[in-house]
């Protein structure tokens, strides 16, 4: 089922963005414009949206509008790139951990850089820049709806199952974190689509609750057979035999394959190891990282205290005692041998050995 507009986190349209206050879901459904790349900056690093590919298209789009906007442009085409490039270098100041971030702001400057060689006056270049936000904004949801075509014929494939499936996944990977339909989400939703679907189980995901707010959310509007557990619940539902298979999505995949999600996802991996469930991944392939060897040159960003310390991520009443110390890591990472294969746009990543993927020949041949 297609999302509508009460799921897009993105509201686009040329020279107007606003994007769905995730803060507020679900008891609130509130959309805040968007008019410049501070209000980018600051809805990012604030999570008003969130999710790694949804990161990425909102600081696109985000400067995308103030380029829009502007009334005049005083400068060269060298200044005119200048401007750009210095407002992507700030964008992705904003987090850290996601690569699709950082992976769209080195596209999109060499998009500026073509247009600078090109182009003998300014708006030519934020007309150029324009055109190449809006193309990333439908090449998400294409992308995610070819995960989800993927994901659910490996699936069928790989488990072999007379029974529909029942599937695990953490944090919120749907239309709320993509730019539409979803990547882990987004194949949950493929196997529902094909009947195949028992049911989904959604982890709250501490520390923000991610699953509770917004998975739960998307799975109900959709009417999706599905169940909400605490975190600390998952290693005794997979005891029970009722789940078939662990979906996440990811932040950042290093070149050997550990990947950085949600805070809880290694827990899942090593409850899924020890319970013989396959555990996958689910990504578009700006999410893979080639410059980092492995996921221990990740950075991991920290979230604030008061996400712990305070109700509603931090938004509400203290519930903790004072003085207590808090570690908030907002990820952590899986290793590779721990994850059964790696779901994309352009197929799956299946491991050539009991513990490694090759990565860069997949995206190699991929390309061609």
């Amino acid at each position: 089922m297609e999302a509508d507009n009460s799921l897009q986190s993105i509201l686009y349209k040329r020279g107007s963005l606003q994007l769905l206050d995730q803060r507020k879901l679900p008891l609130e459904t509130i959309y805040l414009e968007i008019r410049d790349a501070a209000d980018g900056w600051s809805a990012i690093r604030d999570m008003v949206v969130r999710g790694a590919p949804a990161i990425a298209i909102a600081a696109a789009l985000s400067l995308a509008v103030e380029v829009s906007n502007l009334e005049a442009f005083n400068g060269t085409t060298d200044d005119a790139a200048f401007f750009l490039n210095k407002k992507l270098e700030y964008l992705v100041s904003s987090r850290p951990t996601a690569v699709n971030l950082s992976d769209a702001a080195t596209k999109l400057k060499e998009v500026i850089s073509m247009a600078a060689t090109a182009a003998s006056e300014a708006p030519s270049i934020f007309q150029a820049y324009i055109e190449a936000a809006e193309i990333m904004l439908m090449d998400d949801v294409a992308s995610n709806k070819a995960i989800g075509s993927y994901g659910v014929s490996f699936l069928r494939h790989q488990l072999k199952s007379s029974k529909k499936l029942s599937i695990l996944t953490h944090c919120n990977t749907g239309s709320l974190a993509t730019a539409g339909y979803g990547t882990a989400l987004g194949v949950i939703r493929a196997v529902h689509s094909e009947g195949l679907l028992e049911r989904a189980y959604c982890t709250e995901t501490r520390p923000f609750n991610q699953g509770s707010r917004l998975t739960a959310f998307e799975l109900v509007h959709d009417n999706i057979p599905a169940t909400l557990i605490a975190d600390s619940a998952a290693a005794a539902l997979m005891k029970d035999g009722r789940v078939d298979a662990v979906i996440v999505g990811a932040d950042r995949v290093a070149a050997n394959g550990d990947t950085a999600n949600k805070i809880g996802t290694y827990s899942l991996s090593l409850c899924a190891m020890n319970h013989h469930i396959p555990f996958y991944v689910a990504a578009p392939l700006t999410s893979i990282d080639l410059s980092l060897y492995s996921g221990k040159e990740i950075v991991i960003e920290e979230r604030s205290p008061k996400e712990l310390t305070h109700s509603r991520g931090g938004l509400g009443e203290q519930v903790a005692a004072s003085g207590i110390s808090v570690w908030n890591p907002a990820f952590d990472v899986t290793p590779a041998n721990l994850i059964s294969g790696i779901i994309t746009e352009k197929g799956v990543i299946t491991k050539i050995s009991s513990d490694a993927f090759d990565i860069k020949d997949f995206i190699e041949k991929a390309a061609k």
